[in-house]
């Protein structure tokens, strides 16, 4: 990152965990672990007037709903993320005092939430295992000659919740006849051919695709019924 790249705008203030040693432009100070950017210049949460305020991790999504509804001053802590280009959320700045009172309130209804999350998850699991049979379907329509077992695999490995695989895009949930034969294409690609082999052996990934892809062609076809 540019070091000092301003993060973009959000409702509330903005802290920064520095990826390099930054010292504060106004006490000169440092390094931070934490800062404030104003106008382009950084300063340690004690020039910001933020001094006081202590560091709760992101991960638990209730406590820092409360804990921040319970602060008369919270900031919210990004890092920049450089293999993504973007600033990521790594938690909050609260009141002690207020994290204490939210900690309180999660403590008395922790077991309420303990069972709406059960039931989440049962809600979630089933609402899986209908999506993984619709697509399973839909590689059966597309692909007649594949065997029931394996678009069954297919689907199921495509559509892992929080994969971001093919099946969880928006044209995967919308079971478009792209996102179900690109699932297609990548299981026989890895399964039913060498280009696993071909790219631990050092061959570039496209060199390695051109090299399976009658391979793969002839898969489909018959799994299609042509030919």
């Amino acid at each position: 990152m540019a070091a000092l790249a301003t993060p973009p705008p959000r409702t509330g203030l903005v802290v920064v965990q520095a990826l390099r040693k930054k010292h504060c432009a106004e006490c000169r100070g440092g390094p931070v672990a934490l800062l404030v950017l104003e106008e382009g210049a950084p300063r340690c949460l004690d020039c910001a007037d933020l001094g006081h305020l202590v560091f709760l991790p992101r991960g638990d999504t209730a406590l820092t709903r409360r804990a921040r509804e319970e602060s008369s001053l919270s900031a919210v802590v990004v890092r920049f993320n450089r293999r993504r280009s973007r600033y990521e959320r790594q938690g909050v700045l609260v009141e002690e005092a207020g994290l204490a009172r939210a900690e309180e309130r999660c403590l008395a209804d922790a077991e309420v939430r303990r069972r709406r999350r059960i039931r989440d998850a049962r809600r979630r699991a089933a609402e899986d295992v209908r999506f993984t049979d619709a697509f399973a379907a839909e590689i059966g329509r597309l692909f007649p000659g594949c065997p029931p077992e394996r678009a069954r695999e297919i689907a199921a490995h495509a559509s892992v919740r929080g994969s971001g695989r093919v099946g969880r895009s928006a044209a995967g949930r919308a079971l478009t006849e792209f996102a179900v034969t690109s699932a297609v294409i990548a299981s026989v690609r890895h399964v039913d051919t060498p280009y696993d082999h071909l790219l631990m052996t050092g061959v570039p990934r496209y060199e390695a695709r051109r090299r399976i892809t009658v391979t793969v062609e002839a898969t489909l076809r018959g799994w299609r019924g042509v030919g």
